[in-house]
């Protein structure tokens, strides 16, 4: 296969016009795809992103996980126009003391957590003192984070006694990474304890997918007065819990309960494959009811969470790879369209879902299926750019482990 992205994407631009309003060539490998949306990416977003670059340049978890999906695949593909990419962006907001710009300590959001995961991606020697002071005061963040009386940290300090499914990747892998690198054995215990209580209180046996968000309190008006849970499957709150299990598990060393937790991820999300496409919907269980419609960011982080599975061997090949080849060459054809120059977008994503006050229109974040396929639809959210990136180079080990 052609694995230079430059070239990839000048057959793109030369195939013309007529080409671009056709679907996607899905025989391509899912790491040439993953190559040309992330420099499509690249091109679009430029400085922006970083601290200074632009009037919203702050510290976000879109923008960590963009860094984060472009440092894997500079590691993937050894080309370091990738990496030094991610790095520098996440780069650009420690100070020379180690301080993050724009960062809000006090909030106690775990949104907040998940750019250290692209530090934490850097070699450490190269790193040097003011990265680790950085990764320091993240994880001095989580030991302070408030907790329900079982444990679980609240999402945020506004949302109180709030677990949600979000939160779980927002938090985790940093965590799990952290404890990892530096011996700390107290976060590797606590990472595995946040996977195990979200498993406890949100999954839904009959259905066998997860609730997005589980109030200890039961006194929020969405919760479950019993349980306390949520009342919707929202599909990307279970493709963060699902990323969060696949990228946390080798950290944390496997063992029980992690792998079955997994197993119980992966059948969930097989089980509510879409037929046709291929892909999931925005509302998992809802298929084909009105207002509901296919999800992009959803379906890419599966399709990272089952590949990801099979390659480390806690998900049985079959029949998660068939889905994941399946869910990858959905996207393609739903989602991705390559414009006249060669550049590559990826529609179809919900732009923000979340749980308690009001969103941008008003309406209630009720946790209800209305309130869910209500939110706006964007194209090139970096949500769903980064996790299609992360997709691809998981199914490429899948699918062509020699190369």
């Amino acid at each position: 296969m052609s694995r230079d992205p430059g070239l990839f994407l000048l057959l793109l631009a030369l195939s013309g016009p007529a080409a671009a309003a056709a679907p996607p060539q899905v025989g391509r490998a899912p790491i040439d795809w993953s190559e040309a949306l992330a420099r499509s990416e690249m091109a679009r977003v430029g400085s922006s992103l970083a601290y200074g670059g632009g009037p919203n340049a702050r510290w976000t978890y879109t923008m960590g996980f963009f860094a984060h999906a472009l440092e894997e695949l500079g590691n993937a593909t050894r080309n370091h126009d990738f990496s030094d990419f991610g790095s520098r962006l996440v780069d650009s907001f420690v100070a020379p003391d180690g301080s993050i710009r724009t960062y809000r300590a006090a909030e106690y959001s775990l949104d907040e957590i998940l750019p250290g995961r692209a530090l934490l991606d850097q070699d450490p020697s190269a790193a040097g003192p003011r990265i680790r002071k950085a990764e320091d005061l993240l994880r001095h963040q989580l030991s302070r984070q408030p907790r329900t009386p079982e444990g679980a940290f609240w999402h945020k300090g506004i949302y109180p006694m709030q677990m949600w499914l979000d939160g779980l990747y927002m938090a985790g892998p940093f965590y799990a990474a952290y404890g990892r690198r530096y011996a700390d054995s107290a976060a590797l215990s606590d990472a595995r304890r946040q996977l195990i209580l979200a498993d406890q209180h949100l999954y839904d046996p009959s259905s066998g997918l997860y609730f997005h968000a589980w109030d200890s309190s039961r006194r929020r008006p969405w919760a479950d007065p019993a349980s306390g849970h949520s009342p919707s499957f929202w599909g990307r709150a279970l493709g963060w819990y699902a990323m969060a299990v696949a990228d946390e598990i080798g950290d944390l060393g496997g063992g029980p309960p992690l792998p079955g937790i997994y197993r119980r991820i992966a059948a969930g999300i097989v089980r509510w494959q879409d037929k046709p496409t291929g892909v999931w919907w925005q509302v998992v269980d809802q298929g084909g009811r009105a207002g509901n419609y296919r999800e992009s960011s959803a379906s890419c982080m599966f399709v990272y969470a089952l590949s990801k599975g099979v390659n480390e061997g806690y998900l049985r090949r079959e029949p998660n790879s068939a889905a994941a080849r399946r869910g990858f060459d959905g996207i393609l054809h739903a989602f991705v369209t390559v414009s006249p120059d060669g550049s590559v977008s990826l529609g179809g994503c919900c732009g923000v879902a979340g749980l308690d006050n009001r969103n941008a229109a008003g309406a209630k974040r009720d946790g209800s299926y209305g309130y869910y396929v209500s939110e706006p639809i964007a194209e090139n959210d970096l949500k769903a750019v980064s996790a299609f990136i992360l997709a691809g180079i998981e199914l490429q080990r899948m699918t062509a482990p020699s190369q």
